[in-house]
This record gives C-alpha cells, structure tokens and sequence, in this order.
C-alpha cells in the first residue's frame, strides 16, 4: 500500500529547503505559466550555491530557450549553465532512458546526480521534474504513486530537493488529489497569490501579502477573526509562519482586527523575525489582544519579491 501523508501542506516556492518532496499542479493558472514559479525556484537556488537540475519533457522548451526565459538577461543563468551549476536534462533520459520504466534505476541515477553535485562543491541540488513522461509509456497510476513514496530515503540527508510537477491537462484530478498524499509538500502555482487553511486552533496564511493580493489577505483575517467573535472574547492562532512577505499595510490591517476584538479575546500570530519587528515597529506590543509569537520559520527562503 503506497503511504500517505495524513494532510498536505502549501507552501510558496521560496519556502522550499533541501531535504524537501514537493509536488505542483496546473501547467497555466489564469493564463500564468508555471516558468515563473520555475523562474524563482531556480534563481533562489543558484544564489544560495546549490546546483540546480530541470528535467524537462522533450517537447517543452529547448535548452537554449529555458536558459533565456530564466536569465531574462542577467547573465547570472548563463555563467550557472557555463559554469556546470545549472544542468538540463529531459525526463525521457531519466526516468525512461531505453523506453521502460525501472523504479530502482531511476532512484540510482537522481543519488548519483546529488552526489554528483556535492563531489563538484555545491551545497546541494534542487531539481523540478515534469512527470509527462508517465502518460507516455502509460504508467499505471499506482505504480507511480508507489515510485513517489519510494523516493523518501532520496530525502532523509538534507541535500536534495524536488518538485515533481504534474500539468492537469496530462493529469486527471483524480490522480493529481492522490499525488498530493504522497508529496509532504505542495508548491503554490503562482508567486503572487494567498492561500487560507482552516487550523484546529484558528487558520494559517502561506504566499504574499501585498498589493495585488491585499483585498484577499485582509477579507481572509476579517472573515476569520470576526467568525470566532461569534459568541464574545475567543482565542484564535494565525501561522503566517510561510508568508513570504507582508506589506505595511497589511500588517496594520491585522493589528487594527486584532484590535477590534472584544476585550479578553487573544489572536496569537506565529511568525518569523522579519514580520515580528514590522509587527513591533507597527504598534503591535499597544493591542492586548494581539500576542506575536516569534518563532524559527519552517521554511528557509528570502522575503518575496
């Protein structure tokens, strides 16, 4: 029986560390190409001296394109690529080399690709992987499945990260649900966007907050924090812990809720360092309702762009 993970949890791209399984959905979210997500994920990595491996479907982009598309004329893409920091490869090669899928060959080839990436001084390797190739020789379902909760052990020394990415026009939704329960991790399809979550003890944020998403960051607190006053003071805990990035005015907006709730009600914020000094500076530490909880970020990555 293929092991599933109890729920799955989103986060942004950013968020993503070494040692992490992750998988992502739609090949075009409103119109978006998923290369922006790609684009951030594999920049993200070069900055931080990981080697970064793309494993590409045959009739997607060629090489020469994808170093262009991800460079946008930095050139920062193009010395990784000269410099054997970035690798590009197709999916064919690695997973069906000779026309057969062999689960122990393929887990063999991605444990020589990070040793591969360590021997040449890297800190690690981040790799996406576009998993078209399994419609193609007509995989069954649950042999894929069972090859992606196979993968783990891949996992357990942090220095290796992967996105498997399953485009829901190749991928129907019943397989794209199940894909989720094997992946700890689910990777948002856009940058700029806010997911809410529904907690136990209140709710979670993950994304950005910021001009394009504030109406949807602010109606998301309202709606929570004004559906726990309901029957007078309560008790609600917010993990922004995977926020990205948070704009002043969204943070004002959440003192200011915090604020309005009636007295002995408490809305505990988790929180990394950033957001807890912008929180201060805002007049966080004057709202008794309001406690920010400062605590070490689940996910490493820089603040959003």
């Amino acid at each position: 029986m293929t092991p599933q993970h109890p729920a799955e949890r989103t986060v942004p791209v950013e968020r993503l560390r070494l040692g992490d399984h992750a998988c992502m959905g739609a090949a075009d979210v409103d119109g978006e190409s998923p290369w922006k997500v790609f684009t951030a994920y594999t920049r993200t990595s070069l900055a931080r001296g990981e080697k970064v491996l793309l494993v590409m479907d045959p009739e997607d982009l060629s090489d020469d394109e994808v170093v262009s598309l991800l460079d946008r004329g930095s050139g920062q893409v193009v010395a990784a690529r000269a410099g054997g920091q970035l690798s590009l490869k197709r999916n064919t090669e690695i997973y069906v080399p000779d026309g057969r899928f062999q689960e122990q060959r393929t887990i063999d080839a991605y444990a020589a690709e990070v040793d591969r990436a360590c021997d040449e001084g890297w800190a690690g390797l981040r790799i996406t992987a576009d998993m078209n190739w399994a419609p193609r020789v007509n995989l069954g379902h649950d042999r894929l499945l069972d090859y992606e909760a196979s993968v783990a052990p891949l996992f357990t020394d942090p220095l290796f990260t992967a996105i498997c990415w399953y485009d829901r026009q190749s991928f129907d939704d019943d397989l794209t649900a199940r894909v989720g329960k094997v992946h700890p991790l689910r990777v948002m399809e856009r940058l700029d966007s806010v997911e809410v979550t529904e907690t136990p003890d209140g709710g979670r944020i993950t994304g950005t907050a910021e001009l394009s998403t504030r109406t949807e960051f602010v109606e998301a607190l309202r709606e929570a924090l004004e559906h726990r006053d309901d029957s007078g003071p309560s008790h609600f805990v917010l993990d922004l812990r995977d926020l990205c990035f948070m704009e002043a005015h969204c943070a004002w907006q959440l003192i200011s809720l915090a604020a309005s709730l009636p007295a002995g009600s408490e809305v505990t914020v988790r929180c990394g360092e950033l957001l807890g000094l912008v929180l201060e500076q805002l007049g966080a530490g004057e709202v008794p309702q309001l406690v920010v909880s400062v605590e070490g970020e689940e996910k490493e990555g820089a603040p959003g762009e």
